[in-house]
């Protein structure tokens, strides 16, 4: 059976939250194992890595202050994420970012936090995981002043057009593509999309429990998205890829391993 790791999951602040262990087991007897759990807000980056001690190698976790958060980021907000990210358990700076969709934050408050983040995530040499939505001219703007400094970066949830993708890859992203290219609806132009991804800089997440692959028959009972569901997400990709599909998963998984700096004896 392939291995995968599920690159985003939102284990907390979530409909998962109540059947953390379930859905751990469940996703690791399907080869989903370990998942990153997201922190998006400083309090919930903490119980992150609280989490993840108690499920070691099976979860690991992010730190940091997601754009609907950014109006929190305070003076003092920097120190308390720094000394978050000694944790063992935080493999990536995030999910920090913009998000001019819904403007839970004020653009500028979310461009202050997302700079300092990205200044805290080179300081610390960890990758850092980002989120972006109706925002790409000035999240590339940004990243591109940072980007040579950072260890790695990537774009989760990617659901842009073919030039935003090519500006992407052109900063040395990774992309992470989730179950909205199985929606007939929304994703058509992400699945023409998909199979232009350099086989290095492709990612596959979840995003649980949001976005459940509309395609997949017999339909979960569940209109929750899970981590179990990662291996549907892949062989879809792969067949628009035109990929075998655990070949896919493969390359899938060393790209995980090698973005989060995690060996085979703690991934």
């Amino acid at each position: 059976m392939p291995s995968y790791i599920d690159i985003a999951v939102n284990l907390l602040g979530s409909a998962l939250e109540p059947d953390i262990a379930t859905i751990v087991e469940a996703a690791a007897e399907q080869g989903v194992s370990p998942l990153i759990v997201i922190g998006s807000n400083l309090t919930e980056s903490a119980a992150a890595i609280k989490l993840c001690q108690q499920y070691p190698n099976q979860l690991y976790c992010t730190a940091g202050v997601h754009p609907h958060h950014a109006s929190e980021w305070q003076p003092a907000s920097k120190q308390v994420q720094t000394e978050l990210c000694q944790a063992p358990q935080v493999v990536a700076i995030g999910e920090c970012g913009l998000d001019y969709n819904r403007d839970f934050s004020p653009r500028p408050a979310q461009r202050q936090a997302f700079i300092a983040q990205l200044e805290l995530a080179i300081a610390q040499q960890k990758p850092v995981l980002m989120h972006e939505r109706d925002a790409h001219e000035d999240f590339i703007a940004i990243l591109r002043e940072y980007r040579p400094q950072l260890t790695g970066a990537l774009l989760h949830c990617f659901t842009g057009t073919h030039s935003q993708m090519e500006a992407y890859i052109d900063l040395d992203l990774h992309l992470g593509i989730t179950g909205w290219v199985c929606d007939e609806r929304r994703g058509q132009e992400l699945a023409a999309l998909v199979p232009y991804i350099p086989q290095n800089r492709i990612l596959i997440e979840t995003d649980s429990p949001y976005l459940l692959p509309r395609s997949m028959r017999p339909k979960p009972k569940s209109s929750k998205n899970k981590p179990e569901y990662l291996p549907y997400i892949a062989e879809y990709i792969a067949n628009l890829r035109g990929e075998n599909a655990d070949e896919f998963a493969k390359h899938c998984y060393e790209n995980s391993l090698a973005f989060f700096n995690l060996s085979r004896d703690n991934g």
